[in-house]
């Protein structure tokens, strides 16, 4: 697909975050078994980070697999576990020479042995790409990933690596499964649904919230533009009012 000049003009994102919601609904709607569904949005990742990527997006979050999702019947967990596998072994060369790093987030304790292996081979080979940095959260949750820093501050409270006075916001999100990465400017939930759902609560802060009816296996080039220009119209204060703004812009 062609970019449109558009797209290409709009004010656009650093890092888009998205809830790819939809998927069991897509295929009941069509009589299909759920897991179809599930593989139908795997192509509608595939387009996405396709696109992400020739516009210049610098970071894409992907909320994959919640820890609350252990929860669904055995039987679709398992599928996912191994569609998650064959689609990192199957889109790694892509992945590469696309020039896009993969980062995966989460517990990954969870995980069977081989799915870390490719978990970790999948980070490795990537590691020194240089365009698109796309981040899939997997068996993931934002009050698990603040909790998790909390913990790890308190162990080096106790070590006396880290002084009470030296913890900052700016330190504290340096322990967030996201550290290093900018905040989320543009969250984008598809299926009708109008949460959050314990995705990355930190980074969600100051983000603008666009929610779609689209379920994840329709979401197209042309669905993530409607967003895109959705975000372009807004005007990101951040506490300032807009005279402000223009101050500072001008």
């Amino acid at each position: 697909m062609s970019i449109p000049e558009s797209a290409l003009a709009l004010k656009r994102p650093r890092h888009i975050a998205i809830i790819m919601d939809g998927n069991g609904r897509w295929a009941k709607r069509r009589h299909l078994p759920r897991m179809l569904g599930h593989q139908e949005g795997v192509k509608a990742v595939r387009k996405v980070i396709k696109y992400c990527s020739e516009i210049g997006i610098e970071v894409l979050t992907l909320f994959a697999f919640s820890r609350e999702n252990w929860q669904r019947p055995e039987q679709e967990v398992n599928y996912l576990m191994t569609l998650f596998l064959n689609t990192l072994k199957n889109e790694m060369d892509k992945l590469i020479k696309n020039n896009v790093q993969l980062r995966i987030v989460g517990n990954l304790d969870g995980f069977n042995p081989l799915l870390r292996e490719w978990i970790i081979k999948s980070q490795a080979l990537t590691a020194e790409n240089t365009g698109l940095k796309l981040i899939v959260a997997v068996n993931y949750s934002g009050q698990w990933d603040i909790v998790q820093a909390a913990q790890k501050i308190m162990e080096e409270f106790k070590l006396g690596e880290l002084e009470e006075k030296k913890l900052t916001r700016e330190t504290f999100a340096n322990y967030l499964s996201l550290a290093g990465f900018p905040g989320a400017d543009l969250l984008i939930r598809t299926s009708g649904e109008y949460r959050i759902s314990n995705f990355i609560l930190w980074q969600l802060a100051y983000t603008e919230l666009y929610f779609t009816d689209t379920l994840w296996p329709d979401f197209d080039e042309q669905a993530l533009n409607k967003a895109l220009q959705f975000y372009a119209q807004r005007e990101r204060r951040f506490g300032f009012i807009s005279e402000q703004l223009a101050e500072i812009n001008a």
